[in-house]
């Protein structure tokens, strides 16, 4: 019985492994009779495996997918990765934290004692950045529809919520990203309160950004790429037609996201900052290397061993020259006139800032 449930482990992690085996190969692999592999199939069906026979000159199996979920075997890999998954999975946001936490304890008590003690030792806090308010939750069952039409490529149809509240300014044409203009006010009271049409998109990317949910997708009445925050969304029960895929902008999902958050089109300069309203040049009195230690973003280039040339972007020129400012050593401005004036509003600005307040009149 030992030998017969080890071989049946075998053979469920060579199914896993490949998507078609055949009969011959699998009986080679294991080292047993074309026979053997017949009746260990046979047992793994019974345990709930959906191992599907293939017909032919060769003849094979196939692991498919089931109706139920039957016991995984993971290799040691595996099982390390889904464990510390499981525990950041409290700052994705998609509202799956109490199933993360009883499937990270389920995977935990199966553990071989080398596994567990692995994942013992590596314990992980997810900590999310302090927020004015509580970041949105996603229904997973609103992830899973949306996730179902972007697979299917079906036209998908749905209610959007109005933004609760003030937000920051525009960002680029997204709808409900970081700065989404604020919705109209409220009627008055007593009045029926107006309910926009469904939006109609063909749904091409489920993304996160910051902790929250978005879609990227082409909206069909509006002839335009744009961006929708998931926690809005409220999909209709019934999906549309099916749709050619669109070359999206900026070549990749990554470049069209983090180009519309910066609130520009997806085109990137060649100097690697384009996209950035202000962007600007200045050589510091620094390492190269320590500079790249604090940017993201943006050239550095090495000019001495205490001087190094930097072009970075921003938002305004005033945040441009801030974030410069910031490395604490000598500036020199190579471009454009506007940073230049935006260091010398700055250096006012600070200069009031640090001098003493006069007393209050008594």
């Amino acid at each position: 019985m030992p030998k017969t449930s080890a071989r049946l482990l075998s053979l469920l992690s060579l199914l896993q492994a490949r998507r078609d085996w055949p009969g011959a190969l699998l009986a080679e692999r294991l080292d047993v009779s074309p026979r053997t592999v017949r009746r260990d199939v046979d047992r793994l069906r019974e345990l709930g495996y959906p191992v599907v026979a293939m017909k032919g000159p060769d003849g094979g199996y196939r692991l498919d997918a089931g109706t139920e979920l039957p016991p995984l075997l993971f290799d040691d890999e595996q099982a390390v990765a889904l464990a510390v998954a499981l525990q950041i999975a409290t700052t994705t946001g998609a509202g799956i934290e109490e199933a993360a936490a009883r499937a990270l304890n389920t995977v935990r008590q199966v553990l071989p004692a080398r596994l567990r003690h692995r994942v013992d030792t590596l314990r992980v806090t997810a900590v999310d950045r302090p927020a004015i308010r509580p970041e949105p939750q996603v229904d997973s069952d609103v992830l899973m529809a949306i996730g179902a039409a972007v697979h299917g490529r079906e036209v998908l149809r749905f209610d959007y919520s109005p933004v609760s509240g003030p937000v920051r300014a525009t960002v680029g044409t997204s709808e409900g990203c970081e700065g989404t203009p604020a919705a109209p006010s409220a009627p008055p009271t007593g009045a029926p309160t107006p309910m926009p049409p469904p939006r109609r998109v063909e749904p091409h990317h489920l993304v996160t950004w910051g902790r929250r949910w978005y879609l990227v997708a082409w909206d069909l009445d509006r002839d335009d790429w744009r961006t929708f925050r998931a926690d809005r969304i409220t999909p209709r029960t019934a999906t549309g037609p099916r749709f050619p895929p669109r070359e999206l902008p900026g070549g990749s999902v990554a470049a069209f996201i983090t180009a519309r958050f910066r609130g520009i089109g997806a085109t990137q300069g060649p100097d690697g900052v384009g996209g950035w309203p202000c962007r600007g040049e200045v050589i510091l009195a620094l390492p190269a290397a320590e500079v790249l230690r604090h940017t993201r973003e943006g050239i550095v280039e090495e000019l001495g061993p205490d001087r190094c040339r930097v072009v970075l972007g921003s938002w305004s020129w005033p945040g441009l020259a801030a974030a410069i400012g910031r490395f604490d050593a000598d500036i020199e401005v190579i471009g454009p006139p506007e940073l230049a004036s935006a260091f010398a509003h700055l250096a006012t600005r600070y200069a009031a800032a640090g001098q003493p307040r006069a007393a209050p009149n008594p």
